[in-house]
């Protein structure tokens, strides 16, 4: 008997000691978890402090740090393949477009991303983020990719919406002409050195930019 006794509250205490562990890891648990978002609520107000208090520089005459501009434009080309459609081109890639899309580009497009003479945009080290210069660095995208920042924009860049300013088509003609600029057809490539006295980059003479 005095044995069974003995086991029975060796039992129960052993119950009890778990019980207790148990509510001590729960607590714990707690704790830890507690621990993280109240870590995550001060860096989130410290980061808005410093914003609101003016601590973050404003100025966009400097490059951005490699890490940052890498982080952005992942950023920004993983939300064009979220949220742009994929989209055929409906203008055809004839001569007659594509020299349309090139005097579009000289228009509206050359004063930030570079001229068809293939010089530096005078406003290349004046945005925060600098813009690509899209004739000695073609985009390494598909159309419908460039179709969609041409007309939405993107945002904090200085890259405008275009789309109250360009119609859909010219918009397309335009892309065309983007991801063509190293192997236009002669007829273009003529008409480009005719207009400028300097001749069409070769996919040899450029480096595409592909946002890495």
């Amino acid at each position: 008997m005095r044995s069974a006794a003995v086991c029975a509250a060796l039992l129960l205490y052993i119950e009890r000691a778990g019980q207790i562990l148990q509510a001590l890891r729960g607590s714990e648990m707690r704790n830890f978890i507690l621990g993280i978002v109240v870590t995550i609520l001060v860096l989130l107000i410290g980061g808005l402090g410093l914003v609101l208090l003016g601590f973050l520089p404003t100025r966009a005459n400097v490059a951005p740090p490699k890490m940052e501009r890498h982080i952005a434009m992942s950023a920004l080309d993983n939300s064009v393949e979220r949220h742009a459609p994929r989209l055929n081109n409906p203008v055809p890639p004839t001569d007659e477009n594509l020299i349309a899309g090139l005097k579009i580009y000289t228009m509206n497009c050359a004063l930030c991303h570079g001229g068809i003479d293939r010089q530096p945009s005078a406003l290349e080290k004046s945005f925060y983020p600098p813009p690509p210069n899209l004739i000695l660095h073609p985009p390494d995208d598909p159309e419908w990719h460039l179709f969609y920042v041409i007309r939405t924009g993107v945002r904090y860049t200085g890259m405008p919406a275009w789309d109250k300013a360009l119609s859909e088509p010219d918009i397309w003609k335009l892309a065309a002409f983007l991801t063509r600029v190293d192997k236009l057809p002669p007829a273009v490539q003529d008409y480009w050195k005719k207009s400028t006295g300097v001749n069409a980059p070769t996919s040899e003479q450029v480096g595409h930019d592909d946002h890495k």
